[in-house]
């Protein structure tokens, strides 16, 4: 009978970074590496990885789309309302997935997040 193995995410931290140390600009491994630091709570190491991140590709919308969700679970929200306005001037444009987000709680009833989801929604 095979072993009931639940998945060890803290051992993936460790795994990738290790990974990250030698080669600290590996794009794809501070991505992975941020989203594992803000499942497990994480926040400010999270957030310090989608930095780093927007350093490393700073016209990738999704980038700073992340480093908004990660300013907003720090509960800075005049940075998280700027980041998300940089990621949708880059190209962001998932208006479905923005209202739905929990990780943006923080800034949904902000006037400016209003204008901001009033820019992308989809016309009827």
């Amino acid at each position: 009978m095979a072993k009931d193995r639940h998945h060890d995410p803290e051992f993936d931290i460790r795994f990738f970074e290790s990974v990250l140390r030698r080669r600290p600009a590996y794009v794809e491994v501070v991505e992975i590496l941020g989203g594992l630091y803000t499942r497990q709570g994480r926040i400010a190491d999270g957030l310090r990885m989608d930095r780093r991140l927007v350093r490393l590709q700073p016209d990738n919308a999704t980038a700073h789309y992340n480093l908004a969700c990660s300013l907003s679970l720090s509960k800075r929200k005049n940075d998280a309302l700027h980041a998300l306005r940089q990621a949708i001037q880059l190209g962001y444009r998932d208006f479905d997935w923005m209202l739905q987000d929990p990780d943006l709680e923080l800034i949904k009833a902000h006037p400016e997040f209003q204008r901001l989801l009033a820019q992308l929604k989809p016309q009827s």
